[in-house]
């Protein structure tokens, strides 16, 4: 019996599946089985109608129609246009050979066919596997483009797809993405030179920046915070070939890729709201999706008004920032969804926003102050690695049409200080200072008699866990990057032990 080659989504990768078609007979009714959800049992209704309006006739009895394997749940849209293409080839209407291709596509009832979800895992896994072509929408064409090593075939259609696939109609295979052209294009982002002033706090972050750093900025009002932040992106490096391949297929599988936005190339900012729950941001649904911290991977996830959010939502932040993977459990099994972002946070020093602020009277109650500092764990705050204090800037700077240095400048230090990162991991599956663990941290930091000493009395005076030692250690292993250093010196230590302290009563 012949069978149409699909694929099932499970998380970020993509899963071979089977497609069968029987025709029997008995009255016209149509069952598929396979552990389908109702997306897949509404393909019956699109099929129907698609062959039917393709100049095509549906079996006029029973078809039976099954998803192998049995066990592996199929959620989608996408599975129409094989389970068309196997009916008409098992009913005897149509003749091709389908063992060396995959086949994925929405259909309408008219027979168009429809770009789907996800189809960035499905080409990696038909090339893995090794499958000479893939039938994709036109709609994806750009998406499919991303991988070398196999032919997509864009059809529009049934009746497209039916002649390609006889031989009867040509279709030219989509054009390989060039990806010099596509990398190279500015994308626009908020420039450093716009922030007047704020010198410290840019310093925080073109470190934050250079080793993928957590960092949470701390001020009252109207101060800059959310500014700052957004202007992150501005001086981080530029994406890689993989990078864009791993947050394009993020992407792919959230359903967020348009036809405006066919590929990211460029560093995600993600910034939810205080109202989010658990789910958008950690990801999740009865066939789990990417949340807010995998939509940020590779890039920046802002927290703005950090003690706003629940608790409960917030605490969920531990695993991905020491790990960089977020693993959501539901009954129908586990994923894990890559998260590795630059957090950035930031918060008032108390709900009015005016406690400690000179010349500005505090309206706040101790008991109040005390409460919305204690919103922030301990656990997560030492999952931070910067605290910086953010102040207004005077009044000089603020209105003086002197601009400050440009991102431009800014994103060339960063880019050394990541190159020479990239040699020290090479083959190590890590990209930044941040990602080290305990056996990186011994190889690449270690530390001089008085280094030794400086970070001995630090520890002792700051009260450092095992964690916010080698976090320590992590922050100063990227100041000596961007200073060009090969080993780490005591006045590197000292910058990153500043970062470690709060000034704010935390």
């Amino acid at each position: 019996m012949p069978k149409v080659n699909s694929a099932a989504l499970v998380g970020l990768s993509a899963e071979l599946v089977e497609i069968e078609a029987d025709v029997l007979a008995g009255l016209p009714s149509t069952v598929i089985v396979g552990l389908p959800d109702a997306a897949v049992q509404e393909a019956r209704e699109r099929v129907r109608f698609a062959i039917k309006n393709s100049g095509a006739t549906y079996p006029r009895s029973r078809v039976a129609i099954n998803l192998a394997p049995a066990d592996l749940p199929k959620s989608g849209s996408h599975y129409d246009l094989p389970i068309a293409l196997a009916v008409l080839l098992n009913s005897g209407q149509v003749a091709f050979d389908s063992s060396d291709m995959v086949a994925v596509g929405e259909l309408a009832l008219d027979g168009a066919i429809r770009p789907v979800v996800g189809l960035l895992s499905v080409m990696m896994m038909a090339r893995e596997r090794g499958f000479r072509r893939v039938i994709v929408p036109v709609g994806n064409a750009a998406e499919a483009a991303l991988v070398d090593g196999i032919e997509a075939i864009g059809v529009s259609s049934l009746v497209q797809a039916i002649g390609y696939l006889q031989g009867l109609v040509q279709v030219v295979p989509i054009r390989k993405v060039e990806w010099e052209k596509i990398l190279s294009e500015p994308k626009e982002a908020l420039d450093f030179r716009l922030v007047n002033g704020q010198e410290a706090v840019k310093r925080a972050l073109e470190i934050a920046a250079a080793g993928g750093h957590n960092i949470l900025l701390s001020g009252p009002p109207g101060t800059g915070k959310t500014l700052l932040a957004k202007a992150l992106p501005s001086i981080l490096p530029r994406p890689s070939v993989e990078e864009v391949l791993e947050v394009t297929r993020i992407y792919s599988i959230a359903g967020l890729l348009t036809g405006s936005q066919s590929v990211v190339t460029s560093r995600p900012f993600r910034s939810p709201h205080h109202s989010a729950s658990a789910v958008s941001l950690v990801g999740g649904g009865a066939s789990p999706k990417p949340g807010e911290i995998s939509l940020a991977h590779r890039g920046v996830l802002f927290l703005d008004e950090l003690p706003e959010f629940p608790r409960t939502v917030l605490e969920n932040l531990r695993q991905p920032l020491e790990d960089g993977l977020v693993t959501v459990s539901r009954a129908s099994g586990t994923v894990t969804f890559p998260a590795q972002f630059i957090l950035v946070a930031a918060q008032n020093p108390c709900p009015c926003g005016y406690y400690g602020v000179p010349n500005r009277e505090c309206t706040c109650t101790p008991a109040q102050i005390m409460s919305y500092q204690r919103k922030i764990s301990g656990p997560l705050q030492d999952r931070i690695d910067m605290f910086m204090q953010v102040v207004g800037p005077e009044y000089e700077k603020l209105a003086s049409a002197a601009v400050g240095e440009e991102s431009s400048a800014v994103r060339a230090r960063v880019q050394r200080a990541r190159d020479v990162q990239s040699l020290r991991f090479e083959g190590l599956g890590l990209v930044t200072n941040s990602e080290m663990g305990v056996r990186e941290i011994r190889k690449h930091c270690g530390l001089d008699e008085e280094g030794r000493e400086f970070i001995r009395r630090a520890s002792l005076k700051l009260n450092l866990s095992a964690r916010g030692y080698h976090r320590v250690l992590k922050l100063a292993r990227t100041i000596a990057d961007l200073a060009g250093s090969p080993g780490i010196r005591p006045k590197h230590l000292a910058e990153a032990v500043q970062y470690r302290t709060r000034s704010d009563g935390n």
